[in-house]
C-alpha cells in the first residue's frame, strides 16, 4: 500500500475502483489493488461494461456457450455482467466480513433504459440481487424522480443500494428521504437493518465540465476565476446535507434500530480538464464516512502524489456557498445545470448500453456461425 492511499483510508475515506472487467478478475490485478493501493470495493456502470466487453477475448467462451444455448442478447448481458460482479464480490468477501459489510462492496446497475420506469426498476433490481446472490453486492439505481420510490421499495425489501447520478443538492435531500423511507419499510417488515447498506453517488467532475463551459462563454476575469471550483463546492455542500441528515431525530430512531448511514460517495472523480490537478477530486473531498470511487488513472495518481489525508470538506461550507452564489450572480442557473447533467447522464448510459447490446449481439451471431 502507498502512504497516500493509506492516509486516505486512515481519514475514513473508502477507496473503490471505478472499473471492472473479466481480465481484471482472471489476471489477479483486481485482487492486487487491495494490498497495493487500499482498494476496498468496485463500482461498475453501463459504460464500463461496454468497454470491458469490447475487449472480447476474455468473454469468448461464455459468449459461445450462451449463443449455443439460444440466449437472447438481454439474457446474455445479464449472465455476463452478473457473473463478473459475483466473482468480484468473492474477491472482496474477506473485506466485507472484516468491515461488517461496510466495505468490500461491488455495484451493478439496473438497465439504464429503465431510469424513468419505477416498477421496472424495482423488478430488475430484485432480479439482479437474486442473480448475483452475494451479500456484498450493491444494486445501482439512478436518482431520477422515478428512481426515488424504487430506491425506497428496494431498500424496504432488505436489498442494499447504490444511488447513482446525483448532481443536485435538493435531489440529494430526496435521496436521503427515500433511503430513510426504505429503512422504515424494512424495519416494519422485520428485516435486520444492520445488514442493509447504501451509498449515495454524487458526481463531481461533470459539474465542473458543464459550468466551466458556461464561465468561458461569459469570458470575464470574474467568471474565469471560478473555473474548477463548482464541483468541489457542490460536493462539499452535499456532505453538509449528509451531516444534517445523520443529526436528525428521524435518523436517530433508525440508528437505534441498528441502521447504518447512507455514505456519500464521490463519483466522476477523474479530471476532465488537463490543466487541473489529477488528484483534485480526491484531495479536495476528504472527510470521514465517505467513499471515493476512482478510475485507475486517478487511483495511480493519488498513490503516486496524493495529499496527506487532511480533512478538506468540513469548515468549507460557507466558502462553498459563496462559490454557488457567485455563479448565480453571473447568470448561471444551478437548477438548469443539474437538470441538464441528469438528462445527459441517463442518455450517456443509454448510449453505452445500446453499444454493449449491439456488440454482444454481433458476438452471439458470430459464435453461432463458428
Amino acid at each position: 500500500m502507498t502512504s497516500a492511499t493509506r492516509a486516505l483510508a486512515d481519514a475514513g475515506v473508502s477507496i473503490w475502483l471505478d472499473d471492472l472487467s473479466r481480465e481484471r478478475l482472471t489476471s489477479g490485478s483486481l485482487a492486487a489493488l487491495i494490498t497495493s493501493k487500499d482498494v476496498t470495493g468496485v463500482t461498475t456502470n453501463p459504460s464500463i461494461f461496454a468497454a470491458a466487453l469490447s475487449q472480447g477475448e476474455s468473454y469468448a467462451a461464455q459468449v459461445k456457450e450462451l449463443a449455443l444455448s439460444g440466449a437472447s442478447v438481454d439474457e446474455a448481458v445479464m449472465a455476463i455482467t452478473t457473473n463478473d460482479v459475483a466473482n468480484a464480490c468473492d474477491v472482496f468477501a474477506d473485506i466485507s466480513r472484516a468491515t461488517d459489510g461496510i466495505d468490500g462492496r461491488v455495484s451493478i446497475e439496473v438497465d439504464p433504459r429503465l431510469a424513468r420506469d419505477t416498477e421496472a426498476t424495482i423488478a430488475q433490481a430484485k432480479e439482479l440481487h437474486a442473480t448475483v446472490a452475494r451479500e456484498n453486492v450493491l444494486i445501482k439505481i439512478p436518482a431520477t424522480e422515478e428512481g426515488l420510490p424504487a430506491i425506497a421499495e428496494v431498500l424496504g425489501a432488505g436489498i442494499s443500494v447504490n444511488v447513482t447520478l446525483i448532481f443536485d443538492l435538493e435531489r440529494y435531500r430526496g435521496v436521503i428521504n427515500a433511503f430513510m423511507i426504505g429503512l422504515e419499510k424494512a424495519r416494519a417488515a422485520g428485516h435486520d437493518l444492520s445488514k442493509i447498506h447504501s451509498v449515495a453517488s454524487f458526481f463531481v467532475s461533470r459539474v465542473d465540465a458543464e459550468i466551466d463551459g458556461r464561465l468561458e462563454a461569459i469570458g470575464t476575469d470574474e467568471a474565469l476565476a471560478l473555473r474548477g471550483k463548482a464541483g468541489l463546492a457542490n460536493a462539499r455542500l452535499a456532505y453538509q446535507v449528509y451531516e444534517e441528515a445523520v443529526d436528525s431525530e428521524r435518523w436517530a430512531a433508525l440508528a437505534d434500530a441498528g441502521a447504518r448511514p447512507q455514505r456519500p460517495l464521490w463519483a466522476s472523480t477523474g479530471v476532465k480538464n488537463p490543466d487541473y490537478s489529477d488528484t483534485l477530486y480526491v484531495d479536495g473531498l476528504v472527510a470521514p464516512g465517505t467513499v471515493n470511487t476512482m478510475p485507475e488513472k486517478t487511483l495511480d495518481a493519488v498513490a503516486d502524489h496524493g495529499a496527506d489525508g487532511a480533512n478538506t470538506i468540513e469548515g468549507k461550507y460557507a466558502a462553498s456557498d459563496e462559490v454557488l452564489d457567485a455563479l448565480s450572480k453571473l447568470g448561471i442557473d444551478y437548477d438548469d445545470v443539474v437538470s441538464q447533467l441528469e438528462t445527459e447522464g441517463v442518455d450517456k448510459f443509454d448510449v453505452a448500453w445500446a453499444e454493449l447490446l449491439q456488440n454482444l449481439q454481433a458476438s452471439l451471431d458470430a459464435a453461432k456461425e463458428a
